[in-house]
């Protein structure tokens, strides 16, 4: 997923280029995919960034994956709606996957183009698509939170509830999460500070899915409109389906533990800590420090 625009950042971070040979995050994602298995990629962009898009990756990936790309507009899936006067935000991560429906026919995951998942994710999201996901068993790729946080400022995140059975209960929105004095906290509505487990899961948007997703989401996001058209800054979101679709008795999502460090760029200040990460990992062996280099 990059339609949307790096408010926070002020930039199209989703191709800034952070590798030793100018390899941004997401050539990380798909190298990582491609080595799991994965056999394609669907880039969700908006119109007007598909041209760099394709000069940027068709290169790399050409004959190495097969790659499609479907764009998030406005006015897609609106059934009898109109996009109301004044709105630019696009309509969220549950309305991308769906404008992805004519291009995905199996098994699929899903991930924001702005964060690194690391392959260890990579590995269990193809293995659990391949072995154990079915039109009522989706899954989530849970990352440790404490190796979510920004040494720059608070982080917003998705923290998992998980039953004995490793199923998703419930994604609890924390929109001021930090660490202070060693301990991991976040602010609650009221301004209070509360703490978090250092083994809290959290959803980092790493989503696997059953194509019977599509149809319940395009049901959900009519249902979304009629109550939210008028909102200029509403979102139909990924974690709100989810617990839409455990609490109508549609099946489980299993949270599939991975202790992979995560990082990403919420803030300007971020990027050269991502670079070094980078460099980091090309240094331990992990990736080449030219990615795509061809013999």
């Amino acid at each position: 997923m990059a339609a949307g625009m790096a408010s926070r950042y002020g930039s199209m971070k989703q191709i800034q280029q952070f590798g030793p040979s100018g390899e941004t995050i997401m050539d990380y994602s798909i190298y990582d995919a491609i080595k799991a298995g994965f056999k394609k990629v669907v880039f969700i962009i908006r119109k007007d960034f598909a041209d760099d898009f394709k000069h940027i990756f068709e290169p790399k990936l050409q004959g190495r994956i097969e790659t499609e790309y479907v764009f998030q507009e406005m006015d897609k899936y609106l059934g009898g709606h109109s996009v109301p006067e004044g709105r630019t935000k696009p309509w969220g991560t549950a309305h991308a996957i769906l404008c992805a429906k004519d291009a995905v026919n199996e098994p699929f995951a899903v991930i924001n183009a702005d964060d690194f998942y690391g392959a260890d994710g990579f590995q269990k999201a193809h293995d659990f698509l391949r072995d154990g996901c079915k039109p009522d068993v989706y899954a989530i790729i849970g990352y440790e939170l404490a190796k979510t946080l920004s040494e720059h400022g608070s982080v917003s995140r998705g923290v998992c509830e998980v039953d004995g059975q490793n199923n998703l209960v419930a994604i609890y929105e924390r929109l001021k999460i930090y660490r202070e004095n060693g301990t991991i906290i976040y602010e609650n509505p009221e301004g209070g500070k509360e703490p978090v487990s250092e083994d809290a899961k959290a959803s980092m948007n790493f989503w696997c899915f059953h194509p019977s997703i599509f149809e319940f989401i395009e049901k959900g996001f009519q249902a979304f409109l009629d109550q939210n058209i008028g909102n200029l800054k509403s979102e139909y979101l990924i974690p709100f389906v989810a617990d839409q679709w455990i609490k109508a008795g549609e099946g489980v999502i299993k949270v599939i533990p991975t202790s992979a460090q995560w990082f990403g760029v919420t803030y300007k200040e971020d990027a050269p800590i991502v670079q070094k990460s980078l460099s980091d990992q090309v240094a331990s062996g992990a990736y080449s420090d030219n990615l795509w280099k061809r013999d």
